[in-house]
């Protein structure tokens, strides 16, 4: 027989907050199309033709010459790119002319610029 008096359980309630909340987010990136895109896929080639493959008789030797391409890819990389912030009010379109645009509105405050 069940007791009335002392339920077998206890309720429990929770409430949990959620807030809308943004988290910027960063990345490096090259702009498709862009001088810097040119010239990282121009350094990026000129890498690729210096790896000497002549000396590779070990699975060390191959594997130290992959290393060394990731390293120079990575160094030509962060050469050419750069960090931006991307948050929900980031435009895909943007790019330098858009910039160059807005900086020379903003210096001569003109409506036609």
């Amino acid at each position: 027989m069940l007791n009335r008096e002392f339920p077998d359980h206890t309720p429990l309630i929770v409430n949990i907050l959620i807030f809308e909340e943004h988290i910027q987010t960063r990345k490096w990136t090259i702009v498709k199309n862009s001088e810097e895109d040119k010239n990282f896929i121009t350094e990026a080639i000129k890498s690729i033709k210096r790896i000497n493959t002549d000396h590779i008789k070990s699975k060390k030797n191959l594997e130290q010459i992959v290393q060394d391409f990731a390293c120079n890819m990575e160094k030509i990389w962060f050469k050419h790119s750069k960090i931006v912030n991307i948050t929900r009010h980031s435009k895909s379109w943007w790019n330098k002319e858009c910039q160059r645009g807005l900086e020379k509105y903003r210096s001569s405050r003109c409506l036609e610029d």
